[in-house]
């Protein structure tokens, strides 16, 4: 089984996604809330799009170009990332992780899965 776009229509008319795996985790959430369909649909396509970029360990001082995942310790101590598009803005972000390996397993899962996800549409309770 292929990982999913899940996109959640909520009762005030706007919309998110997540990306699931296979195993139906979520792997990747959207950055922001989205006022009309076609532009949540524009933001799973520049995931779909930049999936594949390289990672940026911002934990080692690192610097990439964009397109580009964002790999960073947050302020609980927990490695996150966050993808970035080619114009740099941030169109999918991660939960946190204990490990820096299991976060990158994250982004790796992302490349694996997302490109070829199908969309599912659901309404929010």
């Amino acid at each position: 089984m292929a990982g999913k776009f899940v996109v959640i229509t909520a009762k005030n008319g706007e919309f998110t996604f997540n990306l699931k795996a296979s195993n139906g985790e979520v792997i990747l959430t959207a950055s922001e809330t989205y006022t009309t369909m076609s532009a949540c649909e524009n933001g799973i396509a520049s995931v779909k799009k930049n999936s594949g970029s390289q990672i940026e360990d911002q934990t080692r001082g690192e610097e990439q170009k964009h397109p580009k995942y964002e790999l960073y310790k947050d302020k609980a101590g927990e490695f996150r990332f966050r993808l970035k598009a080619a114009n740099g803005e941030i169109i999918g972000k991660s939960e946190g992780y204990k490990a820096k390996a299991s976060a990158k397993k994250g982004i790796a899962s992302i490349g694996k899965n997302a490109p070829e996800a199908a969309v599912v549409v659901i309404d929010a309770d």
